[in-house]
C-alpha cells in the first residue's frame, strides 16, 4: 500500500486518522481497540457499537447503502463542504485503498479556520455526526466501493457550502 503521509493541502497537512483527533467529528469505525466478543458458537467474533448512528427528525430510520466513489480530478480542489443535519453518516471502505476524509467546523457555514485532513486506511472508516461540515468521500484509488450508514425518512438531511474560489485548497498527490 503506498504511504500517502506527504499529501499537503495548501499549508494544511495530511494527519493519520486517529480517534482521538477525529473525536470532535464523530467517530473512527475501526477493529482495532473495539470490545470483542465471541458469536456462533465460536466461529465468529463481533466488533459491535464502532459508531453512534444517529436518526433524527420525525420518521427517521438508519439506511444501509453501497456506494462506489471514483476519484476526483487530480489535483484534487476541495471547493465545497456538505453536513446532514438530521442524522448521522458513516463510511466504511469495502477494499483496503486509503482515502482522505475531510472535515471541518461550523455553525451555518464552515469554518475554513478549522478545515482538516486525514489520511484513513482501508481499515479506517468513519461516522460523521449530525451538522458536521465534511467533503463529499475521497478515494485515492481510481474507484473504491463504500458502504454507508446514514439517515433515511422525511425531511431536508443536506445543506451544502460552496467556498469563493479563492478560498478553495488544492490536495497534492
Amino acid at each position: 500500500m503506498p504511504d500517502h503521509s506527504g499529501i499537503r493541502i495548501n499549508a494544511l497537512a495530511v494527519e493519520r486518522l486517529s480517534k482521538a483527533a477525529f473525536a470532535p467529528f464523530g467517530d473512527v469505525v475501526e477493529i482495532e481497540g473495539a470490545e470483542e466478543w465471541r458469536i456462533n458458537q465460536g466461529f465468529g467474533r463481533r466488533f459491535a457499537d464502532l459508531g453512534k448512528i444517529e436518526t433524527g427528525g420525525v420518521e427517521g430510520r438508519p439506511m444501509l447503502s453501497i456506494i462506489r466513489a471514483r476519484q476526483w480530478p487530480l489535483p484534487m480542489r476541495i471547493g465545497m463542504l456538505e453536513r446532514h443535519p438530521l442524522g448521522s453518516q458513516c463510511f466504511y471502505p469495502l477494499s483496503k485503498q486509503d482515502w482522505l476524509v475531510v472535515v471541518a467546523e461550523g455553525a451555518k457555514t464552515p469554518d475554513l479556520g478549522t478545515l482538516r485532513c486525514f489520511l484513513a486506511t482501508g481499515t479506517q472508516g468513519v461516522n460523521y455526526r449530525a451538522n458536521v461540515w465534511h467533503h463529499p468521500v475521497l478515494p485515492l484509488a481510481m474507484e473504491q466501493d463504500f458502504l454507508v450508514v446514514d439517515r433515511a425518512g422525511p425531511g431536508k438531511n443536506l445543506e451544502e457550502s460552496w467556498f469563493p474560489k479563492p478560498a478553495e485548497r488544492i490536495v497534492q498527490l
